[in-house]
């Protein structure tokens, strides 16, 4: 694996995230509740850096139910106190209400449309958009699209979803394929 070209932003010294863009980031998700885990993970990257979120990730895992947004959407006050004192995850008070209010508008889309992949994925015809960078330095950090899809979170009432956010989001998710052309990844997803 090592004498492939990945993507620069990838710090080869550290397998995480290594294993993260070998596998995860680019990949398009169809499913709602790896989309969950995915919108909870960059809501709480958002001012911090992403190998801080991806080295709690399995901390998140544990406390926020295993991403379920079903049982995510019920946590109470009680609960809220509980995710305030673990050491293992961002402890973030406006973080932590905006993952379960979220999870809770999360369930509307489902109702309203079906699943919540259908929703996000209707943004871009259902299609993976695939760009054709070849530095850094050329990708944007949101576009007129992550625009868009923030803005109709919001009026969802979303919250810590912004447009750079949602970018990352999008990334993420392989809504955009935004691996560098010469990266190993760049055709595979």
């Amino acid at each position: 694996m090592e004498d492939k070209i990945r993507c620069g932003w990838v710090p080869l010294n550290k397998p995480t995230y290594v294993e993260y863009h070998d596998k995860e980031w680019g990949v398009p998700v169809r499913d709602d509740q790896k989309m969950f885990e995915f919108l909870v993970l960059e809501s709480f990257q958002a001012g911090l850096s992403w190998e801080i979120v991806l080295n709690k990730r399995e901390k998140f895992r544990n406390a926020f139910a295993e991403f379920d947004f079903n049982k995510v959407a019920l946590f109470d006050e009680d609960k809220v106190q509980a995710l305030l004192q673990d050491k293992g995850i961002v402890r973030n008070q406006l973080k932590i209400r905006a993952a379960i209010n979220n999870a809770q508008r999360y369930l509307e889309i489902i109702e309203e449309f079906g699943s919540f992949c259908k929703y996000f994925w209707g943004f871009s015809s259902g299609k993976p958009l695939v760009n054709q960078f070849r530095v850094l330095g050329e990708i944007p950090t949101n576009t007129d699209l992550s625009n868009t899809i923030a803005k109709d979170l919001k009026t969802r009432g979303f919250k810590f979803l912004g447009t750079t956010v949602v970018y990352a989001h999008m990334q993420a998710v392989g809504m955009v394929n935004d691996h560098l052309e010469e990266c190993f990844r760049y055709t595979e997803v």
